[in-house]
């Protein structure tokens, strides 16, 4: 069974109904005792990092996901779920992330040209860096669908695709055990889906 971690912040829906559709025997849950049970594990998160931050530890999310990830089991953050496995984020201030991957959130701004429209919003493809599990069923240059303001920096080590916004953005992550997607899976196509799957397989 495959968890999506429930702390009151993400785009949950089209994701539970994602992994549905690929068969996938799924909870939407905040309880500790059925995301032990549970042998992967998703993170999602859509708007602010400072109030989603904030959100997963008062659920006390925060502290199970570092737990469950100590334990072995695949974890896939999405999103702002991707962005907060960093160390920290500079999101309008200086925000501590789970530590779980190396590197910080930046704006895009920083290091695209003020002709390019932010948030960054759309298709775009795949570059692959290195690697990844989670890639296994399609090919390098498919395209899935962004919507973002910040991205994931100083990670080269971790970095397994880019794409490419004025700049080369980080789009995918692993660390062991973590991955992140910066793009949304559930909202790209069959090449999502595709996605969603080889993470169950892992």
């Amino acid at each position: 069974m495959l968890a999506i971690i429930d702390y009151g912040v993400g785009n949950i829906f089209s994701l539970y109904s994602s992994f549905k559709f690929i068969g996938e025997d799924v909870v939407l849950t905040n309880d500790k005792k059925v995301i032990d049970s549970c042998s992967h594990i998703i993170l999602p998160g859509v708007g602010a990092f400072a109030d989603a931050r904030r959100k997963l530890d008062e659920s006390g999310m925060a502290d199970v996901v570092k737990e469950q990830v100590k334990t072995g089991k695949p974890l896939m953050g999405i999103c702002l779920g991707m962005q907060m496995l960093f160390d920290k984020s500079y999101e309008y201030g200086e925000h501590e992330g789970l530590g779980l991957i190396k590197g910080s959130v930046r704006p895009i701004s920083e290091v695209i040209s003020s002709d390019l429209k932010i948030p960054h919003i759309g298709w775009n493809a795949l570059e692959f860096t290195k690697e990844t599990g989670i890639f296994r069923h399609i090919k390098n240059g498919d395209h899935v669908y962004f919507v973002h303001s910040y991205w994931a920096a100083d990670c080269e080590e971790s970095t397994t695709s880019v794409t490419e916004y004025g700049a080369k953005l980080t789009a995918s992550v692993q660390s062991g055990n973590v991955y992140g997607c910066q793009f949304h899976p559930e909202k790209s196509g069959e090449v999502g889906l595709n996605i969603l799957k080889a993470f169950c397989e892992l």
